[in-house]
């Protein structure tokens, strides 16, 4: 589903490359983990996959689409849920899953019907026409959600989907990326929480200094480092334990 050569990202006026020279593919139907610390390059890769940063140098596909010949088309089979919301707090849940879903050229009671369907799934349906500003972290998590997937896209790009959000929200969130999941949806997900990655993942990489230092089931990644039980004791092992603050 996603074939990657060669990609790098070097901001202008950096020492270094936030990500240089990566190889990667990812089949379809995968859920597949990008983990690593603060700075390692996750969210620039993302970001060039979804078309929202230009890389400096290498290429990659989606679906079988060039990025540079069918950028468009990209944007139609890619969804995407960023770290930080994407919501407009002044408008209510339904208002903004409208707005989001005409971004995407849908239109009528097709598109009402789906959110509804959605809200409802999300337990959220009673929240419908309240303002975003009203709804807690988990709320706007899942609407976030919800927002990135109403066009039914064959790739699903999460950045941190269950950060900050309590217990149940992220019960509720894990299980619709699943129930996506086994519909068909290829799902690349960034995460610090490497227990839920550790669960939810049929396959991750991880990633540092712009590099993929391994790549595995986590099952055989934790088999394969001597003394380990949990990824978390694979990431420490491959990224070390010095602290990564970034700004």
């Amino acid at each position: 589903m996603i074939q990657i050569n060669k990609l790098s990202k070097k901001y202008k006026g950096a020492d270094d490359f936030s990500v240089c020279d990566l190889d990667l593919a990812i089949d379809e139907g995968e859920i597949f983990g990008l983990l690593g610390p603060n700075g390692a390059g996750k969210t620039t890769l993302i970001s060039m996959l979804s078309s929202l940063l230009k890389p400096t140098s290498g290429h990659f596909t989606i679906d079988g689409l060039n990025y540079k010949e069918h950028k468009n088309q990209l944007k139609q089979l890619i969804g995407i849920v960023p770290q930080e919301y994407a919501l407009y707090p002044s408008l209510t849940a339904y208002e903004n899953l409208m707005y989001f879903g005409s971004m995407y050229g849908l239109k009528g009671q097709s598109l009402k019907n789906d959110i509804n369907a959605h809200l409802e799934t999300m337990g959220l349906s009673k929240f419908a026409h309240k303002k975003i500003k009203s709804f807690s972290g988990g709320m706007k998590r899942r609407i976030n959600l919800i927002s990135s997937i109403l066009h039914k896209p064959k790739v699903l790009f999460l950045d941190e989907p269950t950060v900050g959000v309590d217990v149940q929200s992220k019960n509720v969130i894990m299980a619709y990326l699943k129930e996506l999941n086994t519909l068909g949806t290829t799902i690349i997900y960034t995460s610090h929480h490497l227990n839920e990655a550790e669960q939810f993942c049929t396959r991750v990489g991880i990633i540092d200094h712009g590099t993929l230092v391994c790549i595995g089931k986590p099952k055989e990644l934790i088999a394969q480092e001597e003394n380990a039980e949990h990824l978390e004791e694979v990431f420490l092992a491959k990224t070390g334990k010095a602290l990564r603050d970034h700004a």
